[in-house]
């Protein structure tokens, strides 16, 4: 994972203000994705559904590789891309520590967090920074259950992975990298 910290920082500011999106935003968005992605989707905290709106509304409004317009599975892709941080529900601070330890040691700290004995809110602080350092593994386990598009699946658990480690298109993947950076 790339720490990014302009980005990072841009998005710890949207998440500790961010009232979420509005109605007519979350109507668009569910145009783009079935009824199992809509609830996936829904469960995010509200600054994390309006972030994915933006990514989303920017694939979808900008012409991606030689001028095509963005496939239905791009804009669900953007969409859903975070939709594994619904199981952390970790406010902002619990999310920067969790961001800290994952850019850190990746996603074995988070299985071995949240493989901890610990009781109490210790024990459940742990194991909920230990979802959210694995939210993009866990975001396509859920996609995939649900039947959602298999790049889709896969844009979820690669979007924080290097180019060469993605699987899919990698024109399409740098549309949604690109998107996501600068939807902060």
């Amino acid at each position: 994972m790339r720490l990014q910290p302009v980005h990072r920082a841009r998005r710890f500011v949207a998440v500790a203000t961010s009232p979420g999106p509005g109605p007519a935003d979350r109507a668009w968005a569910g145009e783009w994705l079935d009824d199992a992605e809509g609830a996936l989707f829904d469960r995010l905290r509200g600054a994390d559904r309006a972030h994915s709106i933006a990514v989303a509304r920017a694939v979808a409004g900008d012409p991606g590789p030689d001028g095509a317009r963005a496939p239905r599975w791009v804009v669900s892709a953007a969409l859903l891309h975070d939709v594994g941080k619904a199981d952390a529900d970790l406010g902002v601070l619990g999310r920067s520590v969790a961001t800290v330890l994952g850019w850190l040691g990746g996603p074995s700290v988070g299985r071995w967090l949240g493989a901890r004995p610990w009781r109490g809110p210790v024990g459940r602080a742990c194991r909920a920074v230990g979802r959210y350092i694995r939210y993009p593994e866990l975001g396509a386990a859920a996609l995939a259950a649900g039947g959602s598009d298999p790049r889709v699946v896969a844009w979820a658990r690669e979007h924080h992975r290097p180019e060469a480690d993605w699987t899919v298109p990698v024109a399409w993947g740098r549309v949604l990298r690109d998107a996501d950076d600068a939807a902060g």
